[in-house]
């Protein structure tokens, strides 16, 4: 549990508490922007949870509020439209 606490912290080191990436047209919470990352990151729906201390069922809300509010179906699609509206940085993932 204290190993997905230390990733989580790392993964959101970089948040802002702003709502809206200054490039971007869609506006999301810091929570939602929080849980993008760590999805995009590839951590399940459990390990959010666990790590951000909020029930399983939240993050779902969560994500599905994310995937209505981009347009897309599946994670696939989140992360390419995340990416395409930069809530995500270009470089995300890579080292």
């Amino acid at each position: 549990m204290a190993r997905h606490s230390t990733k989580t912290k790392k993964a959101t080191r970089h948040l802002t508490p702003t709502t809206r990436h200054p490039k971007s047209s869609v506006s999301i919470t810091p929570r939602q922007r929080e849980i993008l990352r760590l999805v995009a990151l590839g951590h399940t729906n459990r390990e959010i949870a666990g790590s951000l201390g909020i029930s399983v069922r939240t993050v779902e809300v969560h994500r599905f509020n994310l995937m209505r509010r981009l347009n897309v179906r599946n994670v696939a699609q989140l992360l390419r439209q995340a990416l395409q509206q930069n809530l995500l940085p270009r470089n995300f993932g890579t080292k």
